[in-house]
């Protein structure tokens, strides 16, 4: 069976697209921070065997626990690196943005799923893999408050076009969902009614064309996948 690795799968788009791909018959490598929360989470996938591998992934260690499972069960086919952290909440403005939290931004949304994906590219070579990152549409539009988080997005989407150069035996993608009902989001707007936010559900089906489709490598708007068929 085939095995995915997904951060910051405890809870929102990670556990959502987790527990669809445990329904299809993956295994699933987890990885969040709340050991608890985690542990929780993995219990109620489907099938398996699964792996709950709680850490941070700007740490080294941890993330080497993330590939020795995924070798464990077989070698990793797909990575999702869903991880992510605002940095502040409200979110400041750009000026105002401390540099060591604009340094933890960086660290988990640039450094840590690029250090993660090569770790695992022996495996996803083997497999024909793919590298799902997930970004955001603040990487290419100047709201304000979002500079920190959408630089830091901006930066792995050019990761992810050079990884998928360097890369062709693996399929490389970068992913904008979309505005979400997920704690992450209501952190960036602390207070806020965000129930008209879709819940994440609604874009695993899209998320699902570049898992199991032929699209090739390339910044993808989940919105623009609606519709779209999977190949016969």
């Amino acid at each position: 069976m085939p095995v995915a690795v997904i951060t910051g799968a405890s809870q929102g788009l990670g556990l959502t697209l987790a527990t669809d791909l445990a329904a299809s018959g993956w295994s699933v490598v987890a990885d969040a921070r709340r050991a608890n929360l985690l542990g929780q989470a993995v219990d109620g996938l489907p099938g398996g065997p699964h792996r709950a591998v709680p850490g941070d992934v700007t740490d080294t260690a941890h993330r080497a626990a993330l590939v020795a499972a995924a070798a464990d069960l077989g070698g990793a086919a797909l990575l999702v690196n869903n991880a992510s952290t605002l940095g502040a909440s409200p979110l400041p403005r750009l000026a105002d943005l401390s540099p060591a939290t604009y340094e933890r931004v960086l660290a988990v949304d640039v450094v840590a799923p690029v250090a993660l994906a090569a770790a695992l590219l022996p495996q996803l070579r083997t497999h024909g893999g793919r590298i799902v990152n997930i970004t955001s549409d603040a990487s290419v539009e100047a709201y304000e408050t979002w500079g920190g988080y959408g630089s830091a997005k901006a930066a792995l989407d050019q990761a992810s076009r050079v990884m998928a150069a360097e890369e062709p035996g693996v399929r490389v993608y970068a992913v904008d969902p979309g505005d979400l009902r997920t704690a992450m989001h209501q952190a960036a707007f602390p207070g806020e009614d965000i129930s008209d936010r879709p819940e994440p559900a609604t874009v695993v089906p899209r998320l699902r064309l570049l898992v199991d489709g032929d699209l090739p490598s390339g910044r993808y708007r989940a919105a623009d996948l609606a519709g779209t068929e999977l190949p016969a």
